[in-house]
């Protein structure tokens, strides 16, 4: 059994660790509050030039390679984690989600190509031994579309050049601060634009061909920056989340450590008692 100051010390040292997730919980709070800011005004750009780009793909006979599907030889997937840990199991399932697409498609190794974005994801996949062909680490908590540009840019160059056939991004997209849906989305090709959300018409000029050519690149990096920043609030509320479940149990285990002291107190108190009880009858 435990001595007084060992039950002491686990006392103290919980309420320690109780004072710091709690305070990390109010933390990821705040991030998460400006988090879920950011992606919501980016919606509009979202909507804006996702209706420009439907209005061209589908009203007119231009054509693009991007908009094009061909045989699938090869997939990038761009998985999107976090640089730290503490998230509960944020981390593992957008890596689980990823390695869930790659056994849906029924893809080896060498079949998949890595964007890797956060360094749980790169440290990850470079270890299991996957091409990571490039990856993101060390990105602010609100990220600016200049973080990811260059990834984006990447991953969509190697598909126009025939490097990669498919392009899918897998992340966590933030519904609420408790709920985060984990998505597998197919970024390229483009195959899958939704009707434009307003009943506008459009005069192109130039040529719709050369309005794509400039535009679906731009789109596509869009999305990119859009999945970012959803994974950026579902990685806060999901923080929050496990900080906030620590602190519960760590309350719960001082409450417990407490019962335990004050019993085995009140068993010394009751013991040096009977022992004084016992010394004066024996001097009797």
């Amino acid at each position: 059994m435990a001595t007084l100051r060992e039950v002491k010390q686990r006392i103290n040292s919980t309420k320690s660790t109780s004072k710091i997730t709690q305070a990390m919980h109010l933390v990821s709070s705040s991030k998460m509050a400006r988090a879920e800011r950011n992606a919501k005004k980016y919606v509009p750009y979202m909507n804006k030039i996702q209706d420009v780009v439907a209005a061209i793909a589908n009203g007119t006979a231009a054509s693009h390679p991007m908009l094009v599907e061909r045989p699938v030889k090869k997939t990038a997937y761009i998985v999107i984690a976090s640089d730290r840990g503490l998230a509960g199991a944020y981390n593992t399932n957008s890596i689980r989600t990823a390695i869930t697409a790659m056994e849906d498609r029924k893809q080896s190794k060498d079949q998949a190509v890595i964007f890797a974005v956060g360094r749980m994801a790169s440290d990850f996949f470079t270890k299991q031994g996957y091409n990571v062909v490039d990856s993101e680490i060390g990105l602010p908590d609100q990220p600016a579309f200049s973080d990811i540009k260059r990834i984006a840019r990447t991953a969509v160059g190697m598909f126009t050049d025939g490097q990669i056939d498919e392009v899918v991004m897998c992340y966590a997209h933030f519904e609420n601060a408790v709920s985060q849906v984990f998505t597998e989305r197919k970024l390229l090709p483009i195959t899958d634009i939704a009707p434009a959300t307003t009943n506008a018409s459009y005069e192109f000029e130039p040529s719709g061909e050369e309005i794509l050519e400039v535009l679906l690149p731009q789109y596509a990096e869009s999305l990119v920056y859009g999945a970012l920043l959803d994974a950026k609030a579902s990685e806060h509320a999901a923080r929050m989340t496990a900080m906030k479940n620590a602190t519960d149990n760590a309350k719960e285990l001082i409450n417990d450590l407490t019962v335990l002291y004050n019993r085995a107190r009140q068993a010394a108190i009751t013991q040096e008692i009977t022992e004084i009880v016992a010394g004066a009858a024996a001097l009797e």
